[in-house]
């Protein structure tokens, strides 16, 4: 059988978890970040779990080898 290809993009995009939750990074971050307070900037850089299960579903698909 040969290999899955992972899709590149999503295997950036999210992280796994020791304990097998998908996280995800919060929109928003990119551009427009000067208006933005203080705080508001600060949380940007905490990571999201995905909570959706259609979705866990899809990026399991997307990228296999996230989870080993």
């Amino acid at each position: 059988m040969p290999k899955m290809k992972t899709h590149k993009s999503t295997a950036k995009r999210f992280k796994v978890t020791g304990t097998g939750k998908l996280m995800r990074t919060k929109i928003g971050k990119s551009h427009l970040r000067r208006k933005k307070s203080k705080r508001t900037r600060r949380l940007f850089d905490e990571y999201m779990e995905v909570t959706h299960k259609a979705s866990v579903k899809r990026v399991r698909k997307l990228a296999p080898y996230l989870w080993k």
